[in-house]
């Protein structure tokens, strides 16, 4: 398996077929879009900057744009019960949908990836207004959870079409020194994990990045293993981690059962300062 995935490590590199920029937003999809907004802007200290919903135009659903410095994320509900948005928050709760990634060409990126097999969720499409033209598309990752290209070379507006800045600043608190995404965790059942090594190194040209086993990250209870991915420029970091043996139920096997299926179990976000960010958030709550 070791010798397979630095082979395929090596090539994958050297064709650097998938070039990201960086992480261009994380979308969740929430019960309350607009208390989770005023939740993360008033302990988080993220700014509201953009918009989406019946102002719009956009008839089924409403989305808030909130930003920290390079942090951008996405708070989406749907508008009627029967939406897909409404059954993916009926199983899961609250959770990320989109990792969403910034490349240059999101056209070529969904090919590169589908012919490598990956299954295709959106397929390349321009949405344009008056500031432009965004490109996007999309593939399937584990358990309901998707990655998102978006090409922004030709738009020069707040986040893209369908969005209109926020009416005003609507800053509620200072920001607490979050700078960048660090690094995004998947969570994938007892066996899943090398799979989903292979996935990203094999589809999406990552390479290993560090390795932990139950060894590394265990109590007396709880034990999970995890291996880190990283695109070519080291901007994106998924650790895997699937559940080892304990005395008790993993974490890891407590995300899988209240969360249903596979997915995103935490955002590391990065901090100059990690002391008064910690203390600044716990003063206000968190």
């Amino acid at each position: 398996m070791a010798n397979r995935a630095q082979t395929q490590t090596g090539r994958a590199v050297a064709e650097d077929f998938l070039p990201i920029n960086g992480t261009d937003y994380i979308e969740f999809y929430v019960g309350n879009a607009k208390q989770s907004s005023y939740y993360y802007r008033s302990a988080w200290g993220f700014k509201l900057i953009a918009y989406a919903g019946l102002e719009t135009g956009v008839r089924d659903r409403s989305s808030y744009v909130l930003r920290q410095n390079k942090i951008r994320i996405v708070l989406t509900t749907p508008l009627q019960p029967e939406h897909p948005i409404a059954d993916h928050i009926k199983m899961h709760g609250d959770g990320v949908r989109d990792l969403a990634l910034w490349v240059d060409d999101a056209e070529a990126a969904y090919r590169e990836t589908t012919k490598r097999g990956a299954r295709g969720v959106m397929e390349p499409a321009a949405f344009r207004d008056e500031f432009g033209e965004i490109k996007k598309s999309a593939i399937a990752i584990y358990g309901d959870t998707i990655h998102t290209f978006v090409e922004r070379r030709n738009y020069k507006g707040i986040f893209m079409p369908g969005y209109r800045p926020a009416a005003d600043d609507d800053t509620l608190a200072p920001d607490v020194g979050l700078q960048y995404v660090d690094h995004c965790v998947g969570n994938v059942e007892l066996g899943a994990m090398n799979k989903w090594v292979d996935f990203y190194i094999t589809v999406m040209g990552f390479k290993m990045y560090q390795h932990f086993d139950d060894k590394d990250i265990s109590t007396d209870y709880s034990a999970l293993m995890s291996k880190v991915l990283s695109n070519g420029n080291e901007r994106i970091k998924f650790p895997i981690n699937e559940p080892a043996a304990g005395r008790r139920k993993s974490q890891i096997e407590e995300y899988l059962e209240y969360y249903r299926t596979p997915g995103v179990q935490h955002i590391a976000m990065a901090t100059d300062n990690i002391i008064q960010t910690v203390s600044m958030l716990q003063g206000r709550g968190v």
